[in-house]
């Protein structure tokens, strides 16, 4: 999994947790300051797969694995 970066194109294209695609901002906030992740920097430069699957967070977890078929498929989630 290492080089694996997640962003926020995979955080807001995420399918299948509400109506719509993506997950909120604001959980997402949320979620990286109880996880010492800085959120700016997450929105800038993305954030290592590892690093997400090192929380063992369920959403984090579904995430990286989004990105991942984004990646294998050679787009960003779109």
């Amino acid at each position: 999994m290492t080089g694996l970066i997640v962003t926020t194109k995979h955080l807001f294209t995420i399918p299948g947790y509400s109506r719509r695609r993506g997950f909120c901002r604001d959980g997402a906030r949320m979620f990286c300051a109880a996880n010492g992740i800085d959120w700016r920097d997450f929105v800038r430069n993305g954030v290592s797969a590892d690093r997400l699957l090192k929380t063992g967070d369920a959403m984090a977890l579904a995430l990286v694995e989004w990105a991942r078929e984004c990646d294998s498929e050679g787009t960003d989630g779109r």
